[in-house]
């Protein structure tokens, strides 16, 4: 499902750190601002490695699921674009298909 992950990380070192992280699953659109194509599995992980990295107490991380219907019906106003990932991924095979 099409989600969005937004994060206001008060410590630097932690901030990095979730960044790097949220890299690993998704692209990165603005400062604190990621968008991401997870399943089930992929978000429940996710979300627990999050707490692991963040502090309760100061932190905020906001997950967004969006329905394909919501997401058809998101704009980016200005530079960019919604993410979109490739229906198919090929792996091997050499350039030019020979």
């Amino acid at each position: 499902m099409f989600t969005v992950i937004s994060y206001d990380i008060v410590e630097d070192k932690r901030r990095t750190k979730v960044l790097k992280h949220l890299r690993g699953y998704g692209t990165h659109v603005q400062y604190s601002v990621f968008e991401c194509n997870l399943d089930v599995t992929q978000m429940a992980r996710l979300q627990a490695e999050l707490l692991d990295l963040i502090d309760r107490n100061t932190d905020s991380v906001r997950i967004y699921r969006l329905d394909v219907t919501s997401m058809r019906r998101t704009q980016v106003l200005g530079l960019g674009q919604v993410t979109s990932d490739p229906l198919y991924y090929l792996v091997g095979g050499s350039p030019g298909g020979s």
